[in-house]
């Protein structure tokens, strides 16, 4: 079911066109007025991101066509619970907070059936056709031992298929993991130890920081696409962020195609996308054509990340010169973080320009194709009409964990197992509006010296003005204290637990 007749079939539920509404944090913005939202209408609008509720300026002004990519919806649509849209079921990543009731045996959402549906028939045909020639013609049988000896070859191959497979996944997840990681901390590095000058300088420092850390966001965003092969630069969750900078890929939009355009096409592809579902190769597009085409065209879109990373760089050398990063172990924080964060990516790169080898992927899948084509003429001297679903079978389980590996491999696409790099991303995003929602520097006496900080829990519960009232010496006395107090508490929890085990032995419980 395509996109549009995914909007048809939910035509009675809510929806929100770009043109006519936006929403900005809590607030709808409509013809550049700022109305409050309703609770509501906030819990509807936690399906949408940011950037796809402000597709329309605050000056009323003509609405923004966002560039789409092939994971963003063309239109906000508040689904109901219980419509069941097969592109988006049957496409991914996971989305984990969905929990399914289903044992894991009898799930369809995930599993690599689909992609096996094809295989199977011409599997089932081919088992039947040997089958009723060898019950009703000249018997095709043949010695079993033939089984044993491929099996173990299969068996070598598909190991090592499945381990490399899953090795570039984990990469792919630790790079990614170490990607956020330091991304944070540049960022906390940025906000909490760039200093804000007092007077009309402190408003520019306080933006700057917020701009600074809005490009490693993007940075992010933009590692994320350039891992999909998503080479243009205007899309709904990264423009608003690099807007103001210049990169080639902003040079190239004069000659891209324009966003309707492009958009109408990436709905014809999801259309055409169950080739791909179904795992038909020759139905498959390939996610790399559009460095092709650009080329042929003389368009050069460059590489997005590193020229993110470049004017983060001028930020931060720009800090040193204006004294406002004053620290010398702060200017080492800083060009760590942001030096790995760098490699950090490369890394992901490197997961993704290096793939199996091609010579790998062609012996492996002929090995496995083989046993199974064979594997009929052995099985039918003792099962008989049952080699038929016995070949069925085996060939799941075989062509099965092949499959896995294959869509494993690239952990950065958008099948239903790979790496959920949106949902990293919003994390990430989330994590540094909470950061930069206080200020970069409170005196700790603000939060500290209150009676709701417990300083000597769980051994006293006074607050930090109870305990400041008090000498010094028994501050000392309690802290010794504690170191009693925690080991009589474990000796009673185990003496408990104990007790509890000896009744239940004694069948008191």
């Amino acid at each position: 079911m395509s996109e549009e007749g995914g909007l048809e079939a939910n035509s009675r539920a809510t929806t929100v066109r770009p043109e006519t509404a936006t929403a900005m944090g809590g607030f709808h913005h409509m013809n550049g007025e700022a109305i409050p939202s309703s609770p509501k209408s906030l819990r509807s609008q936690e399906r949408f991101s940011v950037d796809q509720q402000t597709m329309r300026g605050f000056d009323g002004g003509v609405p923004i066509h966002h560039v789409l990519s092939a994971r963003t919806p063309s239109m906000p649509v508040l689904q109901r619970q219980n419509s069941w849209d097969l592109d988006n079921y049957f496409s991914g990543p996971l989305d984990p907070s969905k929990h399914s009731k289903f044992p894991f045996f009898m799930r369809l959402h995930g599993s690599i059936l689909p992609k096996l549906l094809v295989p199977l028939v011409f599997v089932t045909v081919w088992s039947a056709g040997i089958v009723m020639i060898s019950e009703y013609g000249h018997s095709l049988a043949v010695d079993p031992l033939l089984l044993t000896v491929l099996g173990f070859v299969v068996a070598l191959a598909l190991s090592f298929r499945s381990t490399t497979a899953y090795e570039r996944y984990n990469d792919g997840r630790k790079y990614w993991a170490l990607l956020t990681l330091h991304a944070r901390q540049l960022a906390h590095v940025i906000w909490i130890y760039g200093k804000e000058r007092p007077g009309e300088l402190e408003k520019e420092d306080i933006l700057g920081k917020v701009s600074a850390i809005n490009l490693i966001f993007a940075f992010a965003q933009a590692c994320k696409h350039r891992l999909r092969h998503e080479i243009e630069y205007d899309y709904t969750d990264l423009k608003p962020l690099i807007d103001n900078l210049d990169t080639f890929a902003k040079r190239a939009r004069d000659v891209d195609p324009d966003a309707i355009t492009h958009n109408k096409q990436l709905e014809i592809k999801k259309q055409s996308s169950w080739g791909e579902i179904l795992g038909i190769s020759f139905m498959t597009s390939n996610p790399k054509k559009v460095y092709k085409v650009a080329a042929r065209e003389g368009r050069h879109h460059g590489n997005l990340p590193y020229e993110i990373i470049w004017y983060i760089g001028q930020y931060i050398k720009g800090c040193q010169e204006q004294g406002t990063f004053e620290s010398t172990i702060m200017h080492g924080q800083v060009y760590n973080a942001f030096n790995n964060m760098m490699d950090a990516y490369g890394g992901c790169d490197r997961v993704l320009q290096t793939p199996l080898p091609l010579a790998y992927n062609i012996a492996i899948s002929q090995i496995t194709w083989l046993y199974v084509l064979v594997l009929p003429f052995q099985l039918f001297a003792k099962l008989g009409w049952v080699t038929i679903p016995g070949t069925i079978v085996a060939a799941y389980i075989i062509l099965g964990l092949a499959a896995i590996g294959r869509e494993i491999e690239d952990p950065f696409g958008s099948d239903v197992n790979d790496l959920d790099l949106d949902r990293y991303c919003q994390s990430l995003q989330y994590d540094l509006n909470v950061m930069t929602s206080r200020p970069g520097y409170t005196k700790p006496k603000e939060w500290m010296a209150t009676e709701s900080n417990k300083p000597l829990w769980p051994y006293s519960v006074s607050g930090y003005n109870s305990w400041k009232s008090r000498s010094v010496e028994e501050i000392r006395q309690a802290l010794a204290g504690k170191v009693s107090h925690q080991a009589n508490v474990v000796r009673d929890e185990m003496f408990r637990s104990g007790e509890r085990e000896e009744k239940k032995s004694n069948g008191d419980v």
